[in-house]
């Protein structure tokens, strides 16, 4: 099995070909499990919210998101045989190994959607060999759909995704349903290309690799049916292109924030279903498009995401069931066979014949409002932070604070979810200030009361308890970044400002000084610099496997102790990739339009306003 985790890691993924191989190289491993579990791919291990015959099924349909656009574009049928039977099996109510009734808002409403894909793509294959019987099953259990509601936001699209299947196949399907379906996701619509996951939801990798990925698989398969709406998903998409590219470093690297991260290389699914879609402009040609995905997938090829079996493990840029969420199946992460899509567009098409483009120049700022964030990249290292107001609500999804709301979201650094509550090494409060009753137990953001951004200033409002009022301004850039808290409390409290978690791989070089604290090593640097209202500085070494890129890693926290009253606290963040020399911190507050004296700051926004803070 070494020789298969050494090989994919060697596929230069250039061709279409080689990335055929890929598919084939993830997926081969799995094949004794076929023969065990028929319907479900009894992949051992952890569990999930669900139960293990739910969780084999889900495995089991995952693996299809890869094998039926490969199938569609004449890949071979390595594994068909072995997914057909557990089709068939799986919906054939008089076999033991029946995927079973469905309820409400029911997992296997997720897994129905790629059988869905199949019956759009590969009629020839899935349905027209079935004998009536096995199409009067089939047909059956995935009409379950109809009768059952789903979560209001990207679930919705599993529905339609059925129906469409059905509708290829000039079978029965519920237009009616379909239609409230796609006319409600399209209430989601924030504008600029972006929709929140439901109305008041994220706006996380849920809307490229799930309200994008299936829009543009419609627009592809529904021009001839529905064409105004289908150009409004492909416009839509495009507009969310101009400002999603900035979540990608050159090195193919992306941005890790919000939930189901595990899903891996699904970052770069969108970018698959908008080539599938052939919706190019003069900006996304085939040939950036391409690039955008292929970089992606040999970065997550280069990382140790495999268990000695060659199976995906759950977890990020290694295995990690910290920072899993409660719906995480061992077979959850093959969701990240969706980016094979592009295995659907034929060997002659554009996308296939073009070269590899690389990223293309982009500015160091992109202001995204719909989403919360502000995005900033360093051209010279290639580093991309998303620096983040807040939400207004939560999703209540595990680890959501560290998930949506810390304030800076790096692509070398990554972020940590904490591991216990007990104090800043199990609490891992990188990119956050914690705030504790001197009782060694932090709470950090949860929601906001109110959030704005003006060009590279953020700011929000938070209530940690209701007698604590936090007003947060965060300067955005790099490498240094500017965070200012005013803090109202009646409580005597701690505080905590963490700056990024930085990789240990290889042991650091820490200079602790007065109310500052530097660490780097080959990997990059991390600082912070205590400028007003911190009493001391600290290198915290958060537990192991916190955070989702480094498995060890090293916090540069400030710390301060707050008596009941009003204070402002201000400090300087840097984060560096690689063994840059750090520049002049007075350099960077010229930079970022502030003025720091007398225990106040004066901030110049965007408007040109002065915003005084004290």
């Amino acid at each position: 099995m070494v020789e298969i985790l050494n090989s994919i890691e060697r596929n230069p993924l250039r061709t279409r070909q080689e990335v055929q191989e890929a598919l084939r190289q993830l997926v081969r491993p799995l094949k004794p499990l076929y023969e065990l579990g028929g319907s479900r791919l009894p992949i051992k291990g952890s569990s999930a919210g669900y139960g293990e015959e739910l969780a084999g099924m889900e495995g089991f349909s995952r693996i299809l998101w890869g094998i039926v656009p490969d199938l569609a574009g004449g890949g071979t049928r390595e594994l068909w045989a072995d997914c057909l039977q557990g089709i068939l099996n799986g919906t054939d109510p008089e076999h033991d190994q029946y995927w079973g009734e469905v309820g409400d808002y029911d997992q296997r409403l997720v897994e129905m959607a790629v059988l869905g894909l199949a019956l759009c793509l590969i009629p020839e294959i899935i349905w027209e060999p079935l004998n009536e019987r096995e199409r009067q099953h089939l047909y059956r259990w995935l009409n379950q759909m109809n009768s059952h509601p789903c979560h209001d936001c990207n679930w919705l699209f599993f529905n339609v995704m059925v129906n469409m299947g059905f509708y290829k196949i000039g079978e029965p399907y519920d237009k009616e349903q379909m239609e409230r379906n796609l006319r409600r996701i399209e209430e989601f619509d924030l504008g600029g290309g972006w929709y929140s996951d439901g109305i008041g939801g994220h706006s996380d990798y849920y809307v490229p690799f799930a309200m994008h990925y299936y829009g543009l698989v419609y627009a592809k398969l529904m021009e001839q049916e529905d064409p105004e709406r289908c150009s409004r998903f492909k416009q839509r998409a495009l507009e969310f292109a101009a400002d999603f590219i900035h979540w990608f470093s050159p090195d193919g690297s992306a941005i890790a924030y919000g939930r189901s991260m595990t899903y891996r290389f699904a970052q770069a699914a969108f970018w698959s279903a908008l080539a599938y879609a052939g919706a190019y402009n003069e900006t996304f040609t085939p040939g950036v498009v391409k690039g955008l995905v292929l970089r992606n997938l040999r970065w997550w090829f280069s990382k140790p995401i495999f268990d000695a079996g060659g199976i995906l493990t759950v977890g990020y840029a290694y295995p990690n069931l910290i920072m899993a969420e409660n719906y995480n199946s061992p077979g959850s992460p093959y969701w990240a066979l969706k980016t094979f899509l592009i295995l659907a567009i034929g060997e002659k098409e554009l996308f296939w014949q073009q070269e590899e483009q690389e990223l293309p120049n982009l500015p160091a700022l992109s202001v995204q409002p719909e989403p919360h964030l502000v995005l900033c990249r360093e051209e010279e290292t290639g580093h991309v932070t998303a620096f983040n107001t807040g939400h207004l609500s939560t999703n209540e999804h595990t680890h959501t604070s560290a998930k949506y709301e810390k304030f800076a979201y790096s692509s070398v650094f990554g972020f940590s979810v904490p591991r216990a509550e007990w104090g800043l090494g199990q609490s891992a409060t990188d990119s956050m200030l914690g705030l504790s009753e001197r009782d060694n137990l932090y709470r950090v953001r949860r929601k906001n009361e109110e959030t704005w951004i003006q060009g590279h200033v953020l700011y929000a409002r938070w209530l940690p308890w209701r007698d604590v009022e936090v007003r947060t301004w965060i300067l955005a850039g790099l490498p240094w970044h500017i965070r200012i808290h005013r803090i109202v409390t009646a409580r005597p409290l701690d505080a905590a400002e963490g700056g990024f978690a930085l990789g240990i791989q290889e042991p650091p070089a820490v200079e602790e000084g007065d109310k500052q604290v530097t660490v780097r090593n080959s990997i990059g640097c991390s600082a912070v610099y205590g400028l007003v209202g911190y009493s001391s500085a600290v290198a915290v070494y958060p537990n192991a496997d916190t955070n989702l890129l480094h498995p060890r890693t090293v916090l540069p926290t400030l710390t301060a102790i707050l008596e009941p009253g009003t204070h402002l606290l201000i400090s300087a963040v840097y984060g560096q990739a690689g063994e840059a020399e750090m520049p002049e911190l007075a350099e960077a507050l010229e930079a970022l339009g502030v003025r720091i004296g007398d225990g106040k700051a004066a901030v110049t926004l965007a408007s040109g306003e002065i915003l005084n803070i004290s």
